[in-house]
């Protein structure tokens, strides 16, 4: 765990960008890995890297932007380095038995079941997109990749999840 008290202050305030910043940075990782354990790694990781740049951050926006940044980079080096990303193609993965109701509780874990199945780029594009809200624009730069790509990938991703989910009953168009 990161000693908050001993950390010197630079710029913008390291212990405040920790505090402040903590919950977002785990929850990308999370929700991009899937597994409580080595999302704490790299957000700590994430959060050490940040004192190393402290310099480097010129205000709170610049600190989220470069934030986000590298859990997202982190996150993909950490699911190649350990190969946890599911080898089965979208189209193989076993559907239900039976057909799930669309106001069913466990759409959400279907969901993020889906998206796990995802290449690393294109699930990260869904993750800041619908998990951290950001606009195609925003993920652009964070990703460094032109806009009409982002576009693609989330085009692409829903097409796939929406067919996935509707040969299972869910939803009706």
């Amino acid at each position: 765990m990161i000693e908050l008290e001993s950390v010197e202050q630079t710029g913008c305030d390291f212990v405040d960008l920790v505090r402040e910043h903590q919950s977002m940075v785990f929850s990308l990782s999370y929700h991009f890995l899937h597994d409580r354990d080595l999302a704490e790694e790299v957000a700590q990781e994430v959060f050490l890297a940040l004192h190393r740049h402290m310099a480097d951050i010129k205000s709170p926006a610049h600190a989220v932007f470069w934030l986000r940044k590298v859990v997202v980079q982190r996150s993909i080096d950490e699911t190649r380095r350990r190969k946890r990303r599911p080898q089965v193609a979208l189209e193989l993965v076993a559907e239900p038995a039976a057909n799930t109701p669309a106001h069913d509780p466990m759409l959400g874990e279907v969901l993020r079941r889906l998206i796990a199945t995802l290449p690393e780029t294109p699930r990260a594009v869904m993750i800041m997109r619908y998990q951290e809200d950001l606009d195609p624009a925003e993920i652009a730069e964070l990703l460094e990749m032109p806009l009409g790509t982002v576009k693609s990938h989330l085009q692409r991703s829903l097409a796939l999840l929406r067919e996935k989910l509707q040969r299972r009953g869910v939803g009706d168009h």
